[in-house]
């Protein structure tokens, strides 16, 4: 073998590493649901009460009155279960609901983090966790 051909493979081989180590980081599906589940259970623990899958949907659609007039619908869609849009941005978003996106409420600072940057600016203030166990309830309940 070459001094390429040694190099190429050496390179192959690396590149292999790399693509096993991602797909072995890749959440299952119902991995990410379990996930989200235990998030779910935090927040109703810490809210003292049961969520409501009604009162989540009801949140989600609301425009709280804010300069921008959004709800959180505005951007993720009245159907979470599909991409939206950021109304800014114009960026496109992901699907917010666990069954339809894996990534989802899989990491519990990030779900802090997008929580309190979205309801400081679609609310005007932090949900509590009552609110977020609501809006969490509901989009585990979604099916793709």
């Amino acid at each position: 073998m070459n001094r390429s051909s040694s190099h190429r493979a050496g390179r192959i081989a690396a590149v292999a590493a790399v693509a096993a180590a991602v797909v072995s980081l890749a959440v299952h599906p119902a991995q990410a649901q379990g996930l989200a589940d235990q998030i779910l259970s935090e927040y109703t623990a810490k809210a003292g009460r049961a969520a409501s899958a009604e009162r989540g949907q009801k949140f989600f659609a609301t425009n709280f009155g804010r300069d921008l007039g959004f709800s959180c619908a505005s951007c993720h869609g009245a159907l979470p279960t599909r991409a939206g849009k950021d109304q800014v941005t114009e960026k496109v978003i992901a699907p917010l609901a666990p069954a339809a996106n894996a990534k989802r409420f899989t990491d519990r600072k990030r779900v802090e983090y997008m929580f309190r940057m979205n309801c400081m600016d679609v609310v005007g203030r932090e949900c509590n966790a009552g609110e977020k166990a609501d809006v969490l309830a509901w989009l585990v309940s979604l099916k793709p």
